[in-house]
């Protein structure tokens, strides 16, 4: 069986969570998603538990196991938490700065970068080049914060660019002058 499937989905109070159509909806106090789900999957509520179960040993099936089983967890996550993303922007004159829907930024090249923020997240900047990207939906947060780190990728010799909050770049050491 697999490991990840087996453990049930717990659900807070206020979360609503209903299947049909082969369609899973996650209602809750930040908002609502759905997801589709292939058939061989299924969904059986226990008290305030969801157990995912699967109809056969197919390979494929047991991969599907798992992958809706965090699926469903992530939603329940998100419509109840959410889910945020720090960046942080690292270099001499490297700035960012929200306008209305629009993140501008500074990033050393010789016109600003300018990113449309898609309107299910939200993002807000803080003093020291710290940008924090927050949403429900947990793919969304993370494809939206790597769309903003490939901008300018941390560079190893004097860390300049943006990097994740917990990431950590290995340095370099520079050129040493020949005698």
């Amino acid at each position: 069986m697999s490991r990840v499937g087996k453990i049930p989905v717990k659900v807070p109070a206020g979360v609503k969570v209903s299947f049909q159509d082969e369609v899973m909806t996650v209602e809750g106090p930040k908002g609502t998603l759905t997801q589709k789900y292939h058939p061989v999957i299924t969904f059986e509520p226990q008290g305030d538990e969801i157990v995912v179960a699967r109809v056969n040993e197919e390979k494929q099936t047991k991969a599907f196991h798992g992958l809706y089983r965090n699926l469903l967890n992530n939603m329940v996550i998100g419509v109840s938490a959410g889910f945020t993303k720090v960046l942080i922007i690292n270099g001499v004159g490297f700035r960012a700065e929200v306008q209305g829907n629009i993140l501008s930024m500074n990033l050393g090249f010789s016109n600003d970068v300018f990113v449309g923020i898609p309107d299910d997240l939200k993002v807000e900047v803080e003093a020291g080049g710290k940008v924090t990207i927050g949403g429900i939906d947990k793919q969304r947060v993370g494809e939206f914060a790597s769309q903003i780190r490939k901008l300018r990728l941390p560079e190893p010799y004097k860390g300049k660019g943006i990097r994740y909050e917990d990431e950590i770049i290995r340095r370099k050491v520079g050129k040493s002058g020949v005698k």
